[in-house]
């Protein structure tokens, strides 16, 4: 099965970028090789992109806050696992708490350092990073791995707070989902908006089917067309009935 993942609200959309874009430093950063590196940076440079556009301390520090008042209420509930209910809460108490310590916007450190912000200017021109237009750059990507790496570790040490933060909305938002087993008639589901309260749609298909869907939502409707996966017939819908599973997920 392949999960389609589809935020609807630009809050959740922002969140499910920077976790794509952590993962892939994870994966580049843990390489050796100057290409492999040199993606990690360039992926960096994106998320102090969207870290730069909104106030993503703010949010994920409100968030946390409404999140840890709800499930206090679930302390009664005898379907809830007391030791991981606690397990949660501890986790929410202690990344509140180290996001409070983040001094300044998200990412300042990195907007402070003139050579990484001169790397940064130069990757928005095409072929900009070349070692004769940067032979500080060609040097550090010249040393050994394991220096690289321990200058990652630093540039994303005080970002981590942000990660754990909404590692845990995610975390939280997905836990919520409620799923049903539905039937896309010739490429093609539709549910009034009445019929659901979601932050986020998970959809699920079978890879067996040669399509994707493709989601439009809002407050009057759901609708989902399932495309055939091959370029140049995006327009086409899926002829066939395609079985899926739905997931609305809420915080």
């Amino acid at each position: 099965m392949i999960c389609y993942e589809h935020p609807l609200n630009e809050r959740i959309r922002t969140l499910l970028k920077l976790e794509d874009l952590f993962k892939k430093i994870d994966f580049f950063s843990a390489k050796d090789s100057p290409m492999q590196h040199h993606a990690s940076l360039i992926t960096l440079f994106e998320i102090l992109e969207i870290t730069s556009r909104a106030d993503i301390k703010t949010d994920l520090l409100q968030e946390l806050e409404r999140q840890k008042q709800l499930l206090e209420t679930l302390r009664r509930n005898p379907d809830i696992s007391e030791s991981a209910l606690d397990n949660v809460l501890d986790n929410i108490q202690t990344t509140f708490r180290s996001m409070l310590e983040i001094s300044g916007k998200v990412g300042e450190h990195l907007r402070d350092n003139e050579w990484l912000m001169t790397i940064k200017q130069r990757t928005n021109i095409p072929g900009g990073v070349c070692e004769f237009d940067l032979p500080s750059y060609h040097y550090w990507l010249s040393l050994d791995p394991s220096l690289r790496r321990k200058d990652f570790n630093e540039w994303l040490a005080p970002m981590l707070p942000i990660r754990n933060a909404f590692g845990i909305v995610l975390y939280l938002l997905r836990s919520s989902g409620k799923t049903t087993q539905n039937v896309a008639h010739q490429g093609i589901f539709q549910q009034p908006g009445s019929d659901y309260f979601a932050h986020m749609l998970r959809v699920r298909v079978s890879e067996d089917f040669p399509c994707v869907p493709e989601i439009s939502a809002n407050k009057y409707a759901l609708n989902i067309r399932f495309i055939p996966s091959q370029s140049g017939q995006r327009v086409k819908v899926y002829e066939k009935d395609v079985a899926f599973e739905l997931t609305f997920c809420s915080l």
